[in-house]
């Protein structure tokens, strides 16, 4: 019930007045303190003025310096009558003797020197030019009244404190307005066609200006657009590249020990029916082995579903079988005992204690042996090969060397060590390839490894 009647009582009048005045009070002084510190924070990065910025104000200041330092000359000791109305004089007494001089002349002075920091500190120069301004006779207004409308200008373009400024405008404008006799700056008759010319001129300027940003920005945009379109058309060489690669050494070495086992079961078939059943065992898993890398390959490009993937691994394979991941450092063992069967003798040594390594880095280390024994295949008949896998503290070594043998008369492209050296690279890692002193040919990678 206490609840209930606490909470209805705001409306049924039970509260205190003095209370809510409190209340009302503190919401004020709370309001009032947030416009007190967003004013001090600044809503923008303060401006920092180019060279060219520097000079336009610094001669803006000076034009008008000298104007009004030439109007307070001309005008000492002057006393103008005007009419205001048919039968109407109006006195206009202007400051007279030096001190009137120098009164005007520094007034002057102050409000147009102001302008030159009219970008770095556009509400200190506001002020200045405003205490200037209502400290000057209404009879000479024109000496700071000129600098008062560019300070004004100036303080709500660029100043960064976007609540002082929406404060301060005001409070000068009315200041300014209503000091003195209200009376305002009268303009010469020689001053009408200046005054009409001069901001149809900045106009005219400042659409130009427009036009030839929006034309810089078009064609900004149209560069933009063309490097896109080249950058698109390099990653997608540099795809079919690395997809080339990719399809190369799955293709060449599982189809080179295909054709080395076919042609040996072909010239053992009759002498030797069991060996020639074995190598075509061998050769029906090379097959497979090409198509379980292949169709990983081709995924990469179709990203088809699982039903679509089997489906078409089905009508190629008498077994489907499932897509495994890339090749690495711990199908070694396999790859090796498939160039064995295809009559190769290889010894693989493993030194160092092996330990994880990301998968691309593994694949590249796997491509480098495949490479190696591929050509040794095709390209020394009769020799035997050694891969030395060495896991050191800061490197990976990779090492195919053999002992060479009878030369198939076949010319290789190239592109195999060429690919090589690109997967390399990507881990800034090295390849080194050439003869052997003592006969044979040698394949060393050298790959930098992180601390273990």
């Amino acid at each position: 019930m206490t609840a209930g009647a606490d909470s209805a009582g705001p409306r049924g009048g039970e509260n205190d007045p003095v209370t809510d005045v409190r209340t009302t009070l503190e919401r004020i002084r709370e309001a009032a303190r947030r416009t007190v510190r967003d004013a001090r924070v600044p809503t923008g990065p303060p401006l920092r003025p180019t060279w060219r910025a520097w000079q336009f104000d610094v001669l803006v200041a000076f034009v008008i310096g000298i104007s009004t330092v030439y109007y307070a000359i001309d005008n000492v000791d002057v006393v103008v009558v005007r009419e205001i109305a048919p039968g109407v004089a109006y006195t206009v007494v202007r400051p007279s003797g030096p001190g009137g001089l120098a009164f005007m002349v520094s007034l002057a002075v102050v409000a147009s020197g102001a302008l030159a920091l009219r970008r770095r500190c556009p509400l200190a120069v506001l002020c200045v030019v405003t205490a200037a301004t209502l400290a000057t006779p209404q009879s000479v207004l024109r000496l700071t009244f000129y600098a008062f409308i560019i300070a004004v200008y100036s303080a709500a373009v660029y100043s960064p404190y976007r609540v002082a400024t929406l404060a301060a405008l005001p409070v000068s404008v009315v200041l300014v307005g209503t000091s003195g006799d209200s009376v305002t700056p009268i303009v010469p008759n020689d001053y009408i066609a200046l005054l009409i010319l001069v901001p149809m001129a900045v106009a005219a300027i400042g659409l130009r200006t427009w036009k030839l940003r929006t034309s810089e920005g078009r064609t900004r945009i149209s560069t933009l657009e063309r490097e896109r379109a080249e950058e698109l058309r390099r990653a997608v060489e540099h795809e079919r590249a690395r997809i080339a690669r990719e399809l190369h050494d799955v293709v060449t070495h599982n189809v080179s020990v295909m054709i080395i086992q076919a042609g040996a079961a072909r010239k053992i078939m009759r002498i030797s029916p069991e060996e020639a059943g074995e190598a075509l065992l061998a050769v029906e898993a090379g097959g497979r082995a090409a198509m379980t890398e292949l169709r990983h390959v081709m995924g990469l490009l179709t990203m088809a579903d699982e039903d679509e993937g089997s489906s078409s691994g089905a009508d190629l394979t008498d077994t489907p079988e499932e897509l495994t991941p890339q090749p690495g450092l711990g199908q070694l063992e396999s790859l090796v005992g498939r160039v064995r069967d295809a009559g190769l003798p290889v010894d693989l040594t493993v030194t160092g204690p092996p330990r994880p390594l990301p998968p691309g880095l593994e694949l590249a280390a796997y491509r480098v042996v495949q490479e190696a024994l591929t050509n040794t295949v095709k390209h020394a008949s009769g020799a035997r090969a050694a891969v030395t896998v060495e896991y050191g503290p800061d490197r990976l070594r990779v090492e195919v060397t053999d002992t060479g043998g009878r030369s198939s008369g076949a010319v290789g492209s190239g592109r195999g060590l060429i690919g090589l050296r690109e997967r390399l690279a990507v881990h800034d890692g090295t390849l080194n390839t050439g003869r052997r002193l003592t006969g044979g040919y040698r394949v060393e990678a050298l790959i930098p490894l992180e601390g273990p």
